[in-house]
């Protein structure tokens, strides 16, 4: 999940020439005046902030594999963003050498380049030197203008505001068609991100279309539907299917008939060829304001003072240290209210000053503390050479939420302690394990005024017909399905009451049985149960065998096993290797699903003496090293009973033996004239003749020869008989 907020576009960008009125000076484009998340009371203006770096965006979206588990590969993606399509030019900023004070070239970037035939309208940043050439003499636009930077930056919140715009009275040049088209301020477009300019398209862009609709702006159609069944296209409402990308080019000139890849790569070659754009990739990295108005997470060793500005704080008064008494109240930055903190002695000119009260994000402290771990006693430097020992981590485990944040982060302060010389890695994680969310029953009541109190299922008692009451009074209750556990839908699990009640052993086994670590569990105390009922199982039969006394670790090399000790011996070594393997992959569930396949061979080992206790002994040894990560009480007890050693986590972990895994007897599939006809076990050892003879005599084979004279016998080792009659 990584890649909207850096996220990157596949678009062009392309321009739209203009030419302003004679004597026209463009100021130059403006920042916006805004913070890139929400602002308290802190001193600095604009919030302290960490510049984003295009190279860094690049190595973010590919750089490790660590965030591309199964399922989960939009988790930074999402965020990073980015898109690649064409940047265009209609008349104005970006390309410095063609611009003068009255004519330039307006650069959009579009991911829907198929659709640029139906551009009606432009629109601009507040901060975009168009619309402040634009307000210079307008009041309305002004203010307009002045209201729009005083609006969000924060994309989710762009999307539920309502749309506004105000018509600059300029134009811009149409790249293809040359028509002209009107340019407004739209409080919707962001300085920050692309040109700070976007193309309307009304017809193709939902957004566009109920702006246009709002301000009566032209609607052309340019791309038609596909889909069997689609209604026609209509200007009366809004139709999802007038922004799909499975349509083709109409009312487009040349374009005409180009499906969504065609179009864009023409129109991408006719905007190169006039100067005007070209594909491109645009990433929507961001800096990162890294200021809060918060009394914890690192101060901001900065002192403002009314004759020296901003002053560092002196390395001698390293570091700041906020107090601990201090307690927010919910009315503003807590620390700008402590004077005995923010009052402080100007260290450049000696006069009265004030601290800065702002402190940084704790994101910026929990981007590195895997790096500090490799050398936590060093207090002359950030890190030193132990990091290359013990970095980058071989395993993280975490949230799939924290693909979108923590790591984003983690894997962006990595890159650029690296460049500042300070590590040698250039990625912090090697693998990544997001597990999944533990669901529950959810129960509630909601009172008349509308309040929702919700009841833990374990207060519930659920009838045959799918009612439920609550067993303190016998009242129903409504059911919410399966959700979350969480402590606000009240539906959690008691840990220390499951422990209490089961033993930590079986409480992991059951987590760890029931489904893949990266999946969802939906907890069923039945599903608990069933995880007693089987290390009951296993104590009870490991204990019977220590009765029987003691037998060497394993058969002894070379020794014959009968051939249903053999078979037994050969299913624990298989199942062995296949939970070697799924441990390897995290796959912790099969790897509980391996040791009930072990017990259960186990318990069906048939006869008696010491090949059998030999057998056995050898088996559990391996069952309860396999399990010993799962359920570490239950082994370590066991281990030392049965006299296998003094601590099970010392022991060498097990591994298959190759000679147990070898079948005596290999299945051959029979044909009668090349059909199939069944099969049959021989021993692995057997000649041709002593294959024939057990295939003959099969009654399968015998039914569908049927006293017919045997022309010859066709046998392929190990494959197949091919019986031609």
């Amino acid at each position: 999940m990584q890649a909207n907020w850096i996220g990157k576009s596949f678009g062009v960008r392309f321009a739209f020439p203009y030419e302003l009125p004679a004597g026209s000076n463009l100021p130059s484009p403006q920042p916006p005046s805004h913070a890139l998340l929400p602002e308290g009371e802190g001193n600095l203006e604009p919030p302290l902030s960490i510049p984003s770096s295009p190279p860094f965006s690049q190595e973010e979206k590919g750089g490790s594999s660590l965030l591309s588990p199964p399922g989960r590969e939009v988790g930074s993606e999402g965020w990073r963003g980015g898109g690649e399509g064409s940047r265009g030019a209609g008349g104005e900023g970006g390309a410095p050498e063609a611009q003068t004070p009255e004519k330039g070239l307006l650069w959009v970037f579009t991911t829907r380049a198929d659709t640029i035939m139906g551009v009606t309208f432009c629109a601009v940043a507040a901060e975009h030197p168009l619309a402040a050439q634009a307000a210079k003499g307008d009041a309305k636009l002004a203010a307009f203008v002045e209201e729009c930077k005083r609006g969000p930056v924060m994309e989710a919140d762009l999307a539920t505001i309502e749309k506004k715009g105000m018509p600059t009275g300029l134009s811009v040049t149409h790249p293809l068609t040359g028509k002209a088209v009107p340019v407004w301020v739209g409080n919707y477009v962001l300085m920050g991100y692309g040109e700070g300019a976007v193309m309307g398209v009304p017809a193709h862009d939902e957004r566009d279309f109920h702006f246009a609709k709002k301000y009566g702006l032209p609607i052309e159609h340019v791309i038609d539907a596909r889909t069997a069944g689609a209604d026609a296209f209509t200007t009366d409402h809004w139709q999802s299917w007038y922004e799909g990308k499975d349509g083709i080019c109409v009312n487009s000139g040349k374009y005409d008939g180009l499906g969504y890849h065609e179009a864009v790569d023409a129109i991408a070659a006719d905007l190169k060829a006039k100067g005007l754009g070209d594909k491109q990739v645009l990433w929507r990295l961001r800096d990162w304001g890294i200021s809060r108005q918060r009394c914890w997470g690192t101060p901001i060793p900065l002192i403002h003072c009314g004759g020296c500005g901003d002053v560092p704080v002196p390395d001698r008064d390293l570091p700041v240290v906020l107090p601990e008494d201090c307690v927010p109240d919910g009315t503003g930055n807590p620390l700008a209210k402590r004077a005995d903190f923010v009052n402080c002695t100007c260290p450049r000119c000696g006069k009265p000053a004030k601290r800065e009260t702002d402190t940084m994000d704790t994101f910026v402290d929990s981007s590195w503390y895997y790096l500090r771990y490799a050398c936590p006693d060093n207090g002359t430097a950030m890190v030193d050479e132990r990091v290359a020992y013990w970095l980058p981590v071989d395993q993280y485990i975490g949230g799939i939420e924290h693909a979108i944040l923590h790591l984003l982060y983690s894997r962006f302060w990595t890159k650029a302690m690296r460049d500042l010389g300070l590590v040698k890695l250039d990625e912090p994680f090697t693998h990544l394990l997001t597990q999944g969310m533990v669901l529950n029953d959810i129960y509630f009541r909601k009172a008349e005024s509308g309040r929702i109190t919700y009841y833990n299922p374990v207060e519930i008692e659920a009838k045959a017909d799918g009612s439920a009451v609550l067993t303190s009074d016998g009242k129903p209750v409504e059911a919410g399905g399966i959700g979350t556990m969480s402590k606000s839908k009240n539906n959690g699990v008691d840990p220390q009451e499951l422990i209490d009640h089961y033993g930590a052993d079986i409480a992991r086994f059951f987590m760890m049985f029931t489904s893949p670590p990266e999946d969802t569990l939906v907890w069923s105390d039945a599903g608990v149960e069933g995880a007693a009922r089987y290390l009951r199982r296993l104590w009870s039969f490991a204990w019977e065998f220590g009765k029987t006394g003691t037998a060497p670790s394993s058969p002894r090399p070379g020794t014959a096993l009968p051939k249903e000790l053999a078979g037994v011996r050969r299913e624990v070594h298989g199942v062995l290797k296949q939970a070697n393997y799924d441990i390897g992959r995290n796959q912790f569930n099969t790897v509980a699903s391996a040791a009930m396949k072990i017990l259960n061979a186990l318990e069906r080992t048939p006869g008696d003496g010491p090949l059998r206790r030999a057998v056995l002994h050898e088996g559990l040894s391996i069952l309860l090293r396999l399990l010993s990560p799962i359920t570490p009480h239950i082994s370590h007890t066991l281990w030392r009973e049965l006299k296998f050693g003094e601590d099970v986590l010392a022991a060498d972990w097990p591994e298959p033996d190759a000679a147990a895994l070898i079948e005596d007897e290999i299945e051959l599939v029979v044909q009668v004239n090349g059909k199939k006809r069944g099969d049959v076990r021989v021993p692995r050892d057997a000649d041709s003749k002593a294959i024939e003879n057990i295939v003959l005599a099969d009654p399968a084979v015998q039914r569908h020869v049927s006293g017919q004279p045997i022309k010859k016998i066709v046998v392929v080792p190990g494959r197949l008989v091919n019986v031609v009659v």
